[in-house]
């Protein structure tokens, strides 16, 4: 088959998060500095078209809302051959204290990082043209 398994599509919705966070200036250090993490509560997943080994896919996410307690984070992959949407996604996260386990405000900070970040709908446009809404 060859074709992309599931587990897959997690693992580039973490590395896309990460990478994202990171890039916005919260990458782990800061997490674990702060005492605080944002698991997930929620996947919400659209397999649109099978992946297979050697398809180049441009991996896409932003941010949608942001309260207090959490954030929601969507996602949308590419594959860059024909420009199709392969798959869309969407995580909803609350905000953890690490040491206790139990859901807390967001620091401050993460606050002021992710509502900057934070856009209502989907960037327009896309890798080859495609469109986000497809």
């Amino acid at each position: 088959m060859r074709h992309t398994n599931n587990v897959v599509y997690l693992a580039w919705l973490e590395q896309v998060a990460w990478a994202h966070s990171t890039a916005l200036g919260l990458g782990p250090a800061d997490y674990e500095a702060a005492g605080h993490g944002m698991v997930v509560r929620r996947h919400e997943l659209d397999y649109r078209l099978a992946t297979r080994l050697g398809e180049r896919i441009v991996l896409g996410t932003w941010l949608t809302g942001i309260d207090k307690y959490s954030l929601h984070r969507h996602y949308q992959f590419i594959r860059l051959d024909d420009g199709q949407t392969v798959f869309r996604g969407q995580t909803h996260f609350v905000c953890v204290d690490i040491a206790q386990g139990r859901v807390r405000r967001m620091p401050a900070r993460f606050q002021e990082v992710y509502a900057a970040a934070t856009r209502a709908d989907p960037p327009a446009g896309g890798a080859g043209g495609a469109d986000p809404a497809q």
